[in-house]
């Protein structure tokens, strides 16, 4: 699985944002509401309002990169005991809160074992 160095600076924006909003949407919100540069080297994360979907910005030399992942059960426990429209996190609690787990308590989510039909 690809995720995110634990090096970048994280910035989570504690608002839902509409999910279909793409690279363009995504980075004036960096800019505008989280008054910080979509351009630097850092993650921005952003969730929606049933918080069972995240999409990361990165600007990454020459171009945007979007990550997103969408979770078929559960929800991202996104932190509330913490201030600011936007919040920053250390690389590994983004990991942290990519895998299910609840930031202020450290409870992950179950993991799931699909199949596929074949």
């Amino acid at each position: 699985m690809i995720r995110p160095s634990t090096d970048l600076n994280v910035y989570l924006c504690r608002e839902p944002v509409d999910m279909r909003k793409q690279i363009d949407g995504l980075a004036l919100l960096v800019q505008e509401a989280m008054e910080l540069n979509p351009f630097d080297k850092a993650l921005f994360v952003f969730g929606n309002r049933q918080r069972d979907k995240v999409k990361l910005l990165f600007w990454e030399r020459n171009g945007f990169v979007v990550w997103y992942k969408r979770l078929e059960r559960e929800r991202f426990k996104w932190p509330t005991h913490l201030d600011g429209d936007s919040v920053t996190l250390s690389g590994q609690e983004l990991n942290w809160l990519l895998d299910g787990y609840d930031l202020k308590a450290m409870q992950p989510h179950k993991a799931l074992n699909f199949q596929s039909v074949g």
